[in-house]
C-alpha cells in the first residue's frame, strides 16, 4: 500500500518539532541545551515553509528563499550565541541559567 505524503504530514512533523523545541527552552536550565532547542524551533519554521511552498506555489521557490534566510540567520544566532555562553562560562564556571540574575531587580 502507497501512500502519499500530504501537507498535513508535514504540519504536523512541524508542529511537534516546534513542541519539542518549545518545551526545551521553557524547560532546561543548561545555555547550550536552550540553544539547541531554539535550533530546532527554527527547523521546524523551514519545514513549514518549503512544504507550504511546495503545495501551494510549486512552481515559485519563496518558501526554499525563505527558508534560506531563517538558516543564515539561525548560523549567526548560534555563532553570536555560542561566544556568550563561552564568555559567560569564562566569568562564572557555569552555563546553568538559574546562576545568572544579573537583569534581575
Amino acid at each position: 500500500m502507497l501512500t502519499t505524503i500530504s501537507l498535513t504530514h508535514y504540519m504536523v512533523l512541524s508542529a511537534l518539532l516546534f513542541g519539542i523545541g518549545l518545551f526545551g527552552v521553557l524547560a532546561k536550565r543548561n545555555a547550550i541545551a536552550v540553544l539547541i532547542c531554539i535550533e530546532l524551533m527554527l527547523n521546524a519554521v523551514n519545514i513549514n515553509l518549503v512544504a507550504i511552498s511546495k503545495y501551494i506555489t510549486p512552481t515559485l521557490f519563496l518558501g526554499q528563499l525563505f527558508a534560506i534566510f531563517v538558516i543564515t540567520v539561525a548560523a549567526a544566532e548560534v555563532g553570536v550565541g555560542l561566544a556568550i555562553i563561552i564568555a559567560i562560562y569564562r566569568n562564572r564556571v557555569s552555563v546553568n541559567l538559574d546562576d545568572f540574575d544579573w537583569l534581575k531587580w
